[in-house]
């Protein structure tokens, strides 16, 4: 039986993931793709609108404020989208009786721990965009208490802005770069992260709060050098980057960051899918990156 799929930040990095494994499925799957433009998840009446129009069996919000360090400034912006509309989504699939699934992140947790973080682990964010993140899944499951929340961290993609492809222009404009290797966690591809979130659609009984990385741990400069690694070896990265290890502190930013991030997954590994490492994962994205670049010219 076809699933019919109310998706919000469809043009996100993990909404564009979802799009496009549903188009080579579409026997299993009816979407409605939706953003900014076309849902405002900030206000209930458009929500409940969009659920009465598609009716759909699950909403699916992959919508977020993610600009960490803005969101110190920007408070108020942050709450509205990834605290109140989580919650009117929740609102609106409780009075249709329909599921939700909804994306959130590790940075609820301080980041304070030396073993992989537990999805009932004591949450205690240190910044506002975890705080924001936080106050999201507590609506959610206070409006849907059978709503299904997965953490995930340090996703990126081959769409929009994200670390790699960060790393790929900085390494191509400069001789060295300083990267952080305090702050430990795992880089998660939204390819596989798009997966697991379908596979989770596909059991309609699965509720609670998950935990889904790829598999492995890694700096952001271990990340970094194997980017860089991965970049030369196809030609994205043209130049002599010279990567040195920096502490937190020689980087100092508005928002502050957790410095151990990785969490345990064993429970999504179980019920929602096998997980690749983020090694091989990060090798996918920059083949990905090299045929849009170079693969229509070959």
């Amino acid at each position: 039986m076809t699933k019919r799929i109310l998706l919000t930040g469809a043009n996100g990095q993990l909404g564009s993931e979802i799009r496009q494994r549903v188009a080579q499925m579409t026997a299993a799957y009816n979407l409605e793709p939706t953003d900014q433009a076309t849902l405002d998840i900030c206000d209930l009446a458009q929500v409940e609108a969009a659920v009465a129009a598609f009716k759909p069996d699950v909403i699916v919000n992959a919508a977020a404020y993610t600009a960490v360090d803005k969101a110190e400034s920007e408070r108020d912006i942050a709450f509205a989208v990834n605290a109140k509309g989580p919650e009117n989504l929740a609102l609106a699939a409780s009075q249709a009786g329909i599921r939700l699934i909804h994306i959130s992140t590790d940075y609820v947790f301080n980041g304070d721990n030396c073993k992989p973080w537990q999805p009932d682990d004591p949450v205690g964010p240190i910044n506002v965009y975890g705080e924001s993140k936080l106050a999201g899944e507590q609506s959610v499951l206070k409006a849907l208490p059978d709503a299904l929340i997965i953490r995930t961290a340090w996703v990126y993609s081959r769409h929009g802005q994200n670390f790699v492809k960060t790393m790929i222009r900085l390494m191509n404009e400069r001789d060295s770069l300083g990267i952080i290797a305090d702050q430990v966690g795992t880089p998660t591809h939204a390819g596989r992260l798009a997966e697991i979130v379908l596979s989770a659609v596909d059991q309609p009984t699965l509720s609670g709060i998950y935990h889904w990385t790829d598999a492995g741990v890694a700096s952001w400069y271990d990340f970094a050098q194997a980017i860089y690694e991965a970049g030369s070896k196809v030609g994205l990265i043209t130049s002599a980057c010279q990567l040195k290890p920096i502490s937190t502190q020689d980087y100092p930013t508005p928002a502050t960051r957790p410095c151990y991030s990785v969490m345990d997954c064993s429970r999504s590994r179980e019920d929602l899918g096998h997980a690749r490492h983020w090694r091989e994962q990060l090798q996918l994205m920059i083949a990905e990156l090299d045929y849009e670049n170079n693969g229509a010219n070959a």
